[in-house]
């Protein structure tokens, strides 16, 4: 009986290792289709986004202050703000002169609208000097949007390095 179960064991392992190779070179040869690295750019909420990262480069902090939803939720390292005028009042004014030292190679921007909700998620090459420290990060935005009616607002955003 032990012997009749390592004959069938050992069947069974010579059976899976004369299919191995078969079934590697036959996922080794597919093709996969590159992913769209940017969609939904022309959609009305992926302009918003635009306008907005336009007037925080502009250094326009009311420009940038109308894009953002009263009571925008904003993650960024470790910090959190819990309102648009916090954020106005805080860390606007240092994410401006940021956005104003350095250039931006945008990698990626994906945007998908969901009725009247709305996300943006975007890579973004940093480059230059702040400080006087160089700078050369990818950062990575995630950004929600709400139609409220009188256009797309930001309710939410998460800024990472």
């Amino acid at each position: 009986m032990f012997r009749n179960k390592i004959q069938t064991l050992s069947a069974i392992s010579l059976g899976l290792a004369l299919l191995c190779p078969v079934s590697v070179q036959a996922h080794g040869n597919e093709k996969h289709a590159a992913p769209a690295l940017f969609v939904g750019e022309s959609t009305a909420a992926a302009q918003a986004v635009t306008a907005f990262h336009q007037a925080l480069r502009a250094g326009d902090a009311n420009a940038a202050r109308a894009m953002l939803a009263d009571d925008v939720l904003i993650v960024e390292g470790n910090g959190v703000e819990r309102s648009a005028d916090e954020y106005a009042s805080h860390h606007m004014l240092a994410d401006m002169k940021f956005m104003a030292a350095v250039q931006v190679e945008v990698l990626e921007h994906q945007t998908k609208v969901l009725g009247k909700v709305a996300y943006s998620v975007s890579r973004s090459q940093l480059t230059g000097e702040y400080k006087g420290k160089p700078v050369d990060v990818v950062s990575k935005e995630t950004l929600v949007l709400v139609d409220n009616g009188d256009g797309w607002k930001i309710v939410h955003v998460h800024w990472s390095h």
